[in-house]
């Protein structure tokens, strides 16, 4: 195994390890994080501007499907990344083209995690329910550290592989 496989399987284990943590603490204390869904969605702290509040989700029922869809796609998440670190790891000592294909579900996971909080929490959440707006509910910072760390590992997966 060479040293680029071996930094490339480190680097997908720890976001399959921050999905894990992410999505257990988001089931073990549900009511943290569903306080920032709630007023997200409801958009109560930001400017309301007359123009946008026609976009906020006042319904708790939709409040927790957001949630749950939320949860359910970190869990998915980090099952797929998972399930790449292992074909990774079995794989890590093989030809490169069983390498590059046992890379697949990793891929797979790592792109939903860039959506999850690149399309999910930076674009419909900062833009469509104007997050960045709020002074206590602005998850962006978050969300942008946490698709630097997955970015870098898409980045460094999909990287050129030796002959």
């Amino acid at each position: 195994m060479t040293a680029l496989r071996f930094s490339r399987i480190l680097l997908v284990a720890t976001v399959a390890l921050f999905f894990s943590l992410v999505a257990l603490g988001n089931v073990v204390d549900y009511g943290s994080n569903f306080a920032f869904v709630q007023h997200v969605l409801s958009m109560d702290t930001t400017f309301k501007s007359p123009a946008l509040m026609g976009r906020a989700i006042t319904d708790p029922t939709l409040h927790h499907a957001a949630y749950a869809l939320i949860i359910a796609w970190q869990i998915a998440t980090a099952l797929l990344l998972w399930v790449g670190v292992i074909r990774l790891w079995a794989n890590r000592s093989a030809p490169r083209g069983r390498f590059l294909a046992a890379r697949a579900p990793a891929i797979l996971g790592l792109t939903a995690g860039v959506l999850l909080y690149g399309a999910g929490f930076i674009g419909i959440g900062g833009e469509w329910f104007a997050m960045w707006q709020s002074q206590t509910w602005n998850g962006q910072r978050a969300a942008a550290i946490f698709l630097l760390l997955i970015g870098l590992a898409l980045l460094h997966l999909c990287g050129p592989e030796e002959e």
